[in-house]
């Protein structure tokens, strides 16, 4: 990664996007609010030698362009689909760290069987905690929202030495301002409001394709047997704990990441 990247039209605006290697279902790779395709540089040449990799930039992310007001999830989803369509791929299974799941998710609705798989990497899959929805209500006030980020960075980052872990949080996360963090917290409460959970989502489409979530964190073991009780009665459904101790596997075990994705893939 990191060659110049390519652009499709959404609403106007231009949306960078790259495109590796060969063959489908392409994975299109999504990162969460206030981060960028950069996330992906180590996990994406590993999966590119097996199939087609799309890597996008969020509106006002990376080296797409910024709209010149407020947008949401809406945009986000038009986003995608206008690199889909700008690829020509017809089959696809998506990649998506944390919040970009709930992309994923309206893609499938929107989309149907072209959206074939869904890979969801550590994401709060179950209903999210008290805590965690003050968190995304502090994002929004101008006087906690810095106070906030750097509680949520402190973290991510908690016992981690790897330096391009810490380079990707401080420099490239951090990088966003208020109204960004804003906008990322407005936008996950209102899908949590909307769905309750993103497994409850994800029950609620018509046809669910297979999905397969990988997570490092929360290590709490219940965390992990709701999962695999909630696959009891949905096949559809994967899980798989990750020997990994941050909320960013694709970036600190991309070998072990691309490999659990392609044998999802066959």
């Amino acid at each position: 990664m990191g060659r110049r990247p390519l652009y499709a039209l959404s609403n106007g605006l231009k949306i960078a996007y790259e495109d590796h290697g060969r063959g489908e279902p392409a994975l299109l790779f999504m990162a969460g609010w206030c981060d960028n395709r950069t996330q992906y540089r180590d996990l994406v040449p590993h999966c590119s030698s097996r199939t087609r990799c799309l890597v996008i930039d969020w509106p006002g992310h990376g080296e797409s362009e910024t709209p010149a007001g407020d947008f949401g999830e809406k945009e986000l989803v038009a986003a995608a689909i206008s690199v889909i369509e700008k690829s020509g791929a017809r089959r696809i299974a998506t990649v998506s760290t944390a919040h970009a799941g709930w992309i994923a998710i309206e893609l499938r609705r929107q989309l149907h069987e072209t959206i074939q798989k869904l890979v969801l990497l550590d994401w709060l899959v179950l209903e999210p905690p008290q805590p965690f929805l003050e968190a995304l209500k502090g994002l929004q006030s101008r006087e906690h929202w810095e106070q906030v980020r750097e509680t949520l960075f402190s973290m991510w980052l908690s016992g981690i030495v790897d330096d391009r872990i810490v380079q990707h949080v401080r420099r490239e996360m951090g990088s966003y301002g208020f109204e960004m963090w804003a906008r990322a917290g407005r936008e996950i409460s209102a899908s949590y409001d909307r769905f309750g959970s993103p497994l409850k989502a994800l029950k609620e489409l018509e046809h669910p394709p297979q999905v397969l979530h990988l997570f490092s964190l929360p290590k709490d073991d219940d965390y992990l047997k709701a999962q695999i009780e909630f696959t009891k009665d949905h096949q559809w459904f994967s899980v798989h704990r990750l020997d990994t101790k941050t909320h960013f596997p694709a970036l600190e075990d991309p070998k072990t990441v691309s490999d659990l994705i392609n044998d999802f893939l066959d």
